[in-house]
């Protein structure tokens, strides 16, 4: 009996020994089972999440790309439209009943130097910032006093800083003369500033000298505080910038820089020279279509687009000074100074204006 009690217990004890193991495989079997479907259900969501990651990223790429060709249409379009507009000439018809022209700019002028008379104008006498033809005088000041224009100088940090435009890096060394093609072609602030520090005059003693040269030509409605442009308190008209350009135009040591469309030299510094090539920022000049005789661009934003020019009117015409002062587009000025001269021409004969002055020079 204690035997088969015994045995008895032992069977039941092996069979619950059995039981329990059979229990916790399929116990652990199970949590496998759930912890791999849990594992794929991860893996599932973060695929998909990958997925949307990746369409939303196409989409988003796909969307700044149609967003760029807009732009760039948009863009284009507008730039045709304003070239349709400036390239097509406006008229009106004064008191007298002529058909004169309608200009788009704040000021403009037709100048005639070899008899003073000014040929048409409006608003030729009011008082603008005119930028960078600023550069002009500052041309015509220096060359008052320059003796050698092979001399190198160096160029200072006070002369590139905030300069805006230039080509000029700090330490260069440069000539004279490749000072005012930068002066006058590429509209070189730094070259400005440099010329007028180096004179033997002193900056401030340059933009002194500036002043008094306009009074000298009898530049009445004409100012410099700097021999740039840069600032918008250098001030004149486009009567004023009719008579300067054409004084300058005949220098025969400006003259020639002005009708030089472009231009390379090299400069020197302590770790070696750079090659520069500029080009002349007068589209008229560029083109080769107009006999350009001087001219000098502008713009800032005060000032607007301003462009004073002297031009040959075409089979055998004199020289004559168009200005535009405050054009509301870079290729407002160039147009409406081809308008202007394109209105007189039909109006003139081949040896000589027979159109009369709408006012006396003063």
């Amino acid at each position: 009996m204690f035997y088969s009690r015994t045995y008895k217990f032992g069977v039941a004890r092996v069979t619950a020994l059995w039981l329990g193991l059979c229990l916790t495989a399929t116990v652990g079997a199970g949590a496998e089972t759930v912890s791999r479907s849990t594992s794929r259900a991860t893996a599932t969501q973060a695929a998909a999440k990958k997925s949307a990651a990746t369409a939303r990223a196409k989409a988003s790429g796909a969307a700044k790309a149609r967003a760029r060709v807009a732009r760039i249409r948009a863009s284009r379009a507008h730039s045709a439209r304003a070239l349709a507009e400036a390239s097509t000439p406006r008229y009106r018809t004064d008191a007298s009943g002529q058909i004169v022209p309608d200009i788009r700019a704040a000021a403009a002028i037709i100048y005639d130097p070899a008899s003073g008379k000014v040929l048409w104008e409006e608003n030729s006498q009011d008082e603008r910032s005119i930028a960078s033809i600023t550069k002009v005088m500052t041309a015509i000041v220096f060359l008052e006093s320059a003796t050698d224009l092979n001399q190198e100088v160096v160029i200072a940090r006070a002369d590139t800083l905030h300069a805006s435009t230039t080509y000029l890096k700090t330490n260069d060394q440069i000539r004279l003369a490749d000072l005012l093609h930068l002066l006058l072609l590429p509209s070189d602030n730094a070259a400005a500033r440099a010329l007028a520090r180096i004179s033997p005059l002193g900056y401030d003693g340059f933009i002194a000298r500036m002043n008094q040269k306009a009074e000298d030509l009898g530049l009445d409605h004409t100012a410099y505080v700097d021999p740039s442009g840069l600032m918008s308190d250098n001030i004149s008209s486009a009567y004023d910038m009719a008579r300067l350009i054409a004084f300058a135009s005949e220098d025969d040591r400006i003259g020639p820089i002005m009708r030089t469309p472009e231009y390379s030299f090299r400069t020197a510094a302590p770790r070696g020279g750079r090659i520069i090539t500029v080009h002349s920022t007068n589209q008229i000049l560029r083109a080769g279509d107009v006999d350009v005789r001087g001219g000098k661009t502008g713009f800032i934003s005060k000032a607007g687009y301003c462009l004073a020019t002297l031009l040959k009117l075409p089979q055998g015409g004199p020289s004559l000074a168009v200005v535009v002062l405050g054009a509301n587009s870079n290729l407002g000025r160039f147009w409406e100074t081809r308008h202007l001269l394109s209105w007189l021409s039909a109006r003139t004969q081949p040896l000589g204006l027979n159109t009369p002055a709408v006012a006396a020079a003063k």
